[in-house]
């Protein structure tokens, strides 16, 4: 398994897809995927079992993941070519007339590791719940993971799958917050405010842990280890994790002008001044 320094090093190297893809193509959303990078590289590399070839739909006995706020698409399609879902070079047709990496994932383009389109916020919740409970009436024992954008809790249908969760004791379902309280029109305080979202969920029946700093690695790990421990006990698991918006960028971090805006030629040398190639760019 990879290390802790490691795990950094990939972070480093998908922050540098993610500001290439969007700057390529002038379109697509580098903040969230900048600030939910560690997270998705700690659940890929380290914390789920799951099996990139051959990908399949079911995916029995493996692990599952559904990214609700499907707009951080550049973070999730450079954790599924760097973990070995379909060639690297592929990240570079992003948003791109007939490419399967379109701006939100979908199903019908039949890109290995995607499981649900997820352009429209708040349903992604749902699904996992329906996935988590075919898996327990399947005998599967393995867990479903989801990530939403705090701006997406104020969706109507995540609280209705809130509320649906505990009631039907839905304990293999841990679900996380990236709660970098920002979104496209400003911050989330000010568009409309989310209160005390650990007491929120607690209310609802789940159980909740706090990840104080989800741009650290080893917080997350271990967060998301911790999480794993939590489960099985007739709850389903929510982790509200803070994060910055554009994390690794400086120009880019904590701003919510930078939701859904390209670099241009110097930002993105900037940028990439900033993130020390680790690996191969496709």
């Amino acid at each position: 398994m990879p290390s802790i320094l490691e795990l950094e090093n990939i972070s480093t190297q998908v922050r540098r897809d993610i500001v290439r893809m969007v700057h390529a193509v002038n379109s697509g959303h580098p903040g969230g995927s900048l600030g939910c990078t560690d997270f998705l590289v700690a659940l890929y590399f380290k914390v789920m079992k799951h099996q990139p070839s051959p990908f399949e739909m079911d995916a029995k006995d493996q692990d599952v993941f559904f990214l609700s706020n499907g707009h951080i698409s550049p973070v999730f399609y450079s954790v599924l070519a760097r973990s070995g879902y379909f060639e690297i070079a592929e990240l570079a047709t992003f948003r791109k007339l007939n490419s399967r990496l379109q701006g939100h994932p979908t199903t019908h383009e039949h890109l290995p590791g995607v499981r649900m389109a997820s352009g429209s916020l708040g349903q992604g919740m749902s699904v996992a719940i329906g996935t988590a409970m075919a898996k327990k009436m399947n005998g599967d024992k393995q867990l479903v993971y989801t990530l939403h954008g705090d701006g997406e809790l104020q969706e109507g249908q995540i609280w209705e799958a809130a509320l649906f969760a505990p009631a039907n004791k839905v304990d293999n379902l841990i679900c996380t917050v990236d709660y970098n309280g920002q979104q496209i029109d400003g911050s989330t305080e000010q568009v409309l405010s989310l209160g005390n979202l650990s007491q929120k969920f607690e209310a609802f029946g789940w159980s909740v842990l706090s990840i104080e700093d989800g741009n650290n690695m080893e917080q997350v790990v271990n967060g998301l280890e911790k999480a794993k421990t939590m489960t099985g006990k007739g709850k389903p698991v929510m982790i509200i994790m803070a994060t910055a918006m554009g994390a690794g960028v400086d120009f880019m971090m904590g701003s919510h002008k930078w939701h859904g805006v390209a670099p241009n030629d110097e930002q993105l040398a900037i940028a990439l001044a900033q993130l020390p190639e680790t690996a191969s760019d496709y």
